[in-house]
């Protein structure tokens, strides 16, 4: 089992400075560096990448504030509407920022008249190294509690129980999710291929741990984001098809 690691805060220089938000930052920053040199790899307008990925994170920050409050606190955030634009309150959905952040991409793109689904490929090939690293935030504040468990990943919290920790988790699938690109990309692959990747496992992958959660808001039995995983899924593999009717 995982021992129970935590931290919410640490000072440097007598400044107290949050640790998810630092995580999710470097992972931030990570996904934006690795987007920026496949651009140049793939002869990509690398300015444009720094410019969406200014837009997109202010897009994804607030998409993702907003799907939370809206869908999975929504009786709180009646009563102490306030709290809902106080960044320093808890409560950040990764499925609201996606969406936030596919608008701001879609506008900008449209605006510049960028072949998007270029640059969608190019964006993705950074995020699941991003998520790998902002997790660890997750994991570290320990926001995403799970069920029981007896799983050799399972996180001994201190009141002796093990259970699953979807930061952790998440974070592993991260960075496999990283690999599995670095693997792939041994061939050339099809327009929209890497986007339709990241589609079809983040939604498979978020689809089938939400039920491992024991906070979330549930409707007629599934999270939000388990709504918003099966489209998800379907999208990313209308996009990965030409690669498989061309195996078939």
């Amino acid at each position: 089992m995982i021992p129970f690691l935590h931290s919410t805060t640490y000072q440097i220089f007598g400044l107290t400075l949050q640790t998810w938000g630092t995580f999710v930052a470097f992972g931030f920053v990570l996904g934006t560096s690795l987007a920026y040199r496949r651009a140049k790899q793939r002869g990509l307008n690398q300015q444009a990448i720094l410019d969406l990925a200014f837009w997109i994170f202010i897009a994804a920050f607030l998409g993702a504030r907003v799907f939370h409050v809206f869908f999975y606190e929504p009786a709180y955030y009646l009563i102490h509407p306030w709290d809902a634009i106080d960044p320093r309150q808890p409560g950040f959905s990764m499925f609201g920022g996606l969406t936030g952040a596919a608008i701001a991409f879609f506008i900008y793109a449209r605006h510049h008249t960028l072949d998007w689904i270029q640059y969608a490929d190019t964006l993705v090939w950074g995020l699941p190294w991003g998520c790998g690293v902002g997790r660890i935030g997750c994991f570290l504040i320990h926001d995403h509690p799970g069920t029981l468990t007896h799983f050799i990943l399972g996180v001994k919290y201190p009141d002796g129980t093990v259970r699953h920790d979807l930061g952790l988790y998440l974070s592993i699938i991260g960075f496999l999710t990283g690999g599995l690109f670095i693997f792939l990309n041994r061939k050339q692959r099809h327009p929209g291929f890497w986007l339709g990747v990241y589609l079809v496992i983040e939604g498979l992958i978020r689809f089938s741990t939400d039920f491992l959660r024991i906070l979330d808001h549930r409707y007629f039995g599934l999270t939000p984001t388990q709504y918003l995983a099966v489209p998800l899924v379907i999208i990313g593999i209308w996009f990965i098809s030409p690669s498989l009717q061309k195996r078939g």
